[in-house]
């Protein structure tokens, strides 16, 4: 237990700093409008739980068992009902301690994120970012290094979505989705336009001499069932041209994995599939393209925009713009 203690700095803070650690904390909370927190109490009964033992908690905070124990107990009795039962062998949650120790974890869980963002004696300001999984995947990750080069001070946190998205629900700053640009309640900038075309196996593309070749193979499309017939007009195919069965993906990253495979011909916006195109794991046989929609950048019409909301913002602007100049026909 010696080395331990020389070797860690005491979460629970010794006798004579209690008095000015409790008077800043107190003049924190009064300012809050709150009751004084049981804070050492709290983290000492969150210790415990996660290791079942005042013990392993002590070694844990740098203190003694003793403390830990006394902790626990003090704030036992503040609540009124006991959060552990001792055992012989290790502690055991009660009803009113599983209730506790979750919002206790998130709350502990959601301070360390708030002192993280000061890494480097510098405030990162966190931003939300939901994206659909197609341009999350093929358009944003191979260019989230130079954002975060170009601004280190924002912490961007990506998640992704289906194209179904509730930005208020989700505590989203920003929403990248597919469409027409029209989302109740949403103000919409357009980034990029991503015609749909037809992209296949290099095997399959060996065997497509014309736009009717391509009705000799398995269909691959999303749930919108007047893709495949729109392409096949835009390529000048009568529209009642018998077409085999269609196979329908929730997400164009899934199709075009298959149509790597060799499971049919996808029509997907080609400009997310430029790595797999540059490679030549897939191929674009023919030129013909749709017009289907485009990606946006969404947010809440209620939502003041920060610092780092403005960085993203014009950051995906001059992104998009560059990658058009760089790519003009995928």
């Amino acid at each position: 237990m010696a080395g331990v203690a020389a070797v860690c700095e005491p979460l629970l803070p010794p006798t004579n700093d209690i008095i000015s650690i409790q008077t800043l904390e107190n003049l924190l909370l009064k300012s809050m409008d709150r009751p004084l927190l049981p804070l050492n109490a709290l983290r000492a009964f969150e210790a415990s739980a996660r290791h079942a033992s005042f013990t392993k908690a002590a070694i844990e905070l740098c203190v003694t068992q003793a403390a830990v124990s006394h902790h626990v107990k003090a704030l036992e009795a503040r609540l009124g009902f006991a959060l552990f039962k001792r055992l012989p062998r290790g502690l055991l949650l009660t009803s009113e301690g599983e209730s506790l120790l979750p919002v206790m974890q998130q709350s502990f869980d959601r301070i360390a994120e708030a002192l993280d963002r000061f890494e480097s004696g510098s405030y990162r300001e966190p931003l939300m970012v939901g994206a659909v999984g197609t341009f999350a995947v093929g358009w944003l990750l191979p260019r989230m290094a130079a954002f975060e080069a170009a601004y280190p001070w924002v912490d961007l946190r990506l998640s992704t979505h289906n194209n179904r998205v509730d930005l208020a629900a989700e505590g989203l700053d920003f929403a990248i989705r597919f469409g027409a640009g029209a989302w109740h309640g949403t103000e919409a900038e357009k980034l990029l336009d991503a015609p749909f075309t037809a992209l296949c196996a290099p095997g399959i593309a060996e065997q497509l001499a014309t736009p009717a070749d391509v009705l000799r193979f398995p269909l691959l499309r999303s749930y919108r069932s007047d893709e495949w017939p729109r392409w096949f007009a835009a390529a000048g195919l009568m529209n009642d041209a018998p077409m085999r069965h269609a196979i329908v993906f929730d997400t164009s990253l899934a199709m075009l994995e298959a149509a790597r495979q060799g499971a049919g011909v996808a029509l997907a916006p080609a400009a997310m599939f430029h790595s797999m195109l540059a490679r030549e794991d897939i191929r674009q046989p023919f030129a013909t393209e749709i017009d289907n929609g485009s990606y946006w950048l969404t947010r809440l019409q209620s939502r003041s925009e920060s610092a780092a909301m403005a960085a993203f913002r014009e950051w995906m602007h001059r992104s998009t713009r560059l990658a058009v100049e760089l790519h003009p026909n995928p």
